[in-house]
């Protein structure tokens, strides 16, 4: 494939069909969903084409042009609308959307690494499918019968696009604190009024119609975020026949000026009395909201992933091409300069990012497959594990993954040295697009609160003691990799993992006691405790891949594998010995009222 952008379709597969055995765990856990390898390569080809020869090179002509704001209207970037017109036109939109409202109803699994491909060729306008897919995730999970009926098979067609309005001036995170109201209307619907602010995909001319999600409250709600309601209020009211007629009282703003994704409107939208319908019961909003956040997250994370994977190739190229000074090894024969790839620095860099990306997507389309079993196993038992799994790690997969998306496409710009802070290589464009994600759908502070707080301390870590049994067991088969073929490298994984294993324990035992005692506590730790877990999560894939390669490295693409994998667990992994301090520091230490008292 030609460009900038080359989809990483032997990597994705080695995930989905080696690493997480994708067509056999689906076959067995819910074979509604079940997928042969063949079909899902086929998908992946063609959605890499699609990626690569149509949103790749509108990706820095989004970024230069950006969008363009005239009395309410917003005009994308050139080419944009044609993009998603053959998107939509070509079946991508309803790609996991259920058969039963015009989708293909494939495996979410599939559709991330879909994700994953959108995210890495042109960030800023994948999140306008994106976003709509989780429209009609909410809308399918908390919707009426007629709400179901108008709005899902538009949604998975791609003919209309979908919003997620909850921030408001005065409020970002605390959504107990929204104003926007809802009167009832006489016929059973609502007027909607207020302004929510930082509206991804709010106003725009790919569709025909846009179904924006909104929170707000009815006269009668009970304060903070008991009293939320959530509201379809479309752009367009409906006439008789479903289709778009009389423009409803929303409208844009204003653009925001942004660092990055300036090819996706990002908007502030005014609701004056527009006309809305309840989702699901009233002050029932956030619940079902979630449905659509939760989706979010974790599709902030495979954003994260995408981008890095861009910055990683990049980065790659570059350092392979750009001959400067004599490497301390440098090819016999070399008279220099020698392809600065060579420098032991810059392979430092590149490992760096490689095992960062391809970690992350083990990591999120194993987390997909959880979604997979959550919604679709027979066997209920299965299904709530797999529940489980996904509420204690999905604020780490959007947290870990992100922040290290920045310091991927960070490292991307740093290999490339002086040509990386200019426009014309394109690296600076992606840690500019990166820098918001570890902001979106809640901070990621948030996210390690939400981890400590509603999902560890909650539960009494029942589920993170199980997530510690299923690592355990990949501890376990490095150990028994050793005994059979004396390979002391993934041996020596085994234990590193199991004494990593040990650490969690301790750590999670240390916050479960100290709050008990001290309400700060769980909030000083938080942020320490998720990117060990994260290292935990990371640690066991790359166990579980160093073991698949290590019986066919005499072909490269193994030997590389098994190379990174040694590689993360001598070079990144140890930061999680240094997060074990950071977790047990007193609260005092941060909630120090001299510290700014000036």
């Amino acid at each position: 494939m030609s460009g900038n952008y080359v989809p990483p379709l032997r990597d994705m597969q080695f995930v989905m069909h080696e690493l997480l055995d994708m067509e056999g765990v689906l076959a067995r856990t819910c074979s509604e969903k079940a997928i042969d390898r063949e079909t899902a390569d086929q998908v992946l080809d063609g959605a890499g084409r699609f990626c690569a020869e149509v949103l790749a090179p509108l990706n820095p002509i989004g970024d230069l042009h950006g969008c363009q704001f005239d009395a309410g209207n917003v005009k994308t970037a050139p080419g944009f609308r044609e993009a998603h017109s053959r998107y939509a036109t070509d079946g991508w939109s309803g790609l996991v959307c259920d058969v039963d409202d015009g989708g293909q109803g494939l495996p979410q699994i599939v559709g991330t690494a879909v994700s994953e491909m959108l995210a890495s060729s042109n960030s800023a306008w994948s999140l306008y499918p994106k976003l709509s897919e989780g429209a009609y995730r909410c809308i399918r999970a908390n919707g009426s019968a007629w709400q179901k009926a108008t709005f899902l098979s538009p949604l998975a067609s791609g003919e209309w696009t979908g919003t997620m309005c909850l921030t408001e001036p005065h409020c970002g995170t605390d959504l107990g604190l929204l104003r926007t109201r809802a009167v009832p209307n006489d016929d059973g619907s609502f007027a909607i009024t207020g302004t929510k602010i930082f509206i991804s995909s709010g106003e725009h001319d790919l569709a025909s119609n846009i179904v924006h999600l909104v929170l707000a409250r009815l006269p009668d709600a009970a304060p903070g975020v008991r009293g939320i309601s959530l509201f379809i209020v479309p752009k367009f009211l409906l006439d008789p026949d479903g289709k778009p007629a009389t423009r409803n009282g929303v409208q844009c703003g204003s653009l925001e000026r942004k660092m990055g994704i300036h090819g996706n409107a990002t908007c502030v939208m005014n609701f004056e009395a527009a006309t809305g319908y309840l989702i699901g019961e009233p002050g029932k909003g956030l619940p079902a909201m979630f449905v659509m956040m939760n989706g979010a997250r974790l599709g902030t994370g495979t954003q994260a992933m995408g981008l890095s994977e861009t910055a990683y190739q990049r980065a790659l190229r570059y350092s392979q091409e750009r001959l400067q000074s004599r490497a301390p090894m440098s090819p016999a024969g070399s008279t220099g300069p020698d392809p600065i790839i060579l420098l032991p620095d810059v392979r430092r860099m590149l490992l760096t990012q490689r095992a960062l990306v391809e970690g992350g997507r083990a990591f999120a389309y194993w987390l997909a497959l959880q979604i997979d079993i959550h919604h679709n196993s027979l066997d209920a038992q299965v299904a709530q594990e797999a529940e489980g799994l996904l509420a204690l790690l999905t604020p780490v997969a959007k947290a870990f993954l992100t922040d290290n998306g920045v310091e991927v496409t960070s490292l991307g710009m740093q290999v490339h040295g002086g040509a990386g802070f200019i426009t014309e290589t394109g690296a600076e464009q992606l840690l500019r697009d990166a820098r918001i994600l570890p902001i979106y759908e809640g901070t990621n502070g948030v996210q390690a609160n939400d981890l400590v707080s509603r999902k560890v301390l909650a539960d009494g870590a029942r589920v993170l003691r199980k997530l510690l049994a299923i690592v355990r067991e990949s501890a376990g088969q490095c150990l028994a990799h050793e005994e059979g073929t004396s390979d002391n490298a993934i041996g020596d994984m085994g234990r590193t993992l199991a004494q990593l294993c040990d650490d969690v324990e301790a750590e999670t035992q240390f916050i479960l006691d100290s709050a008990r005692i001290d309400p700060c506590q769980p909030g000083t730790s938080s942020a320490a405790y998720l990117r060990l877990i994260g290292h935990l999560m990371f640690a066991h894939f790359w166990a579980r891949t160093a073991i698949v390669a290590s019986t066919k490295v005499s072909d490269s693409f193994y030997a590389g594998k098994l190379a990174t994998a040694q590689f993360y667990f001598a070079c990144l992994l140890p930061e999680s010995r240094a997060l074990l301090p950071r977790i047990r520091v007193e609260s005092s230490a941060v909630m120090n009222p001299l510290a700014f008292a000036a």
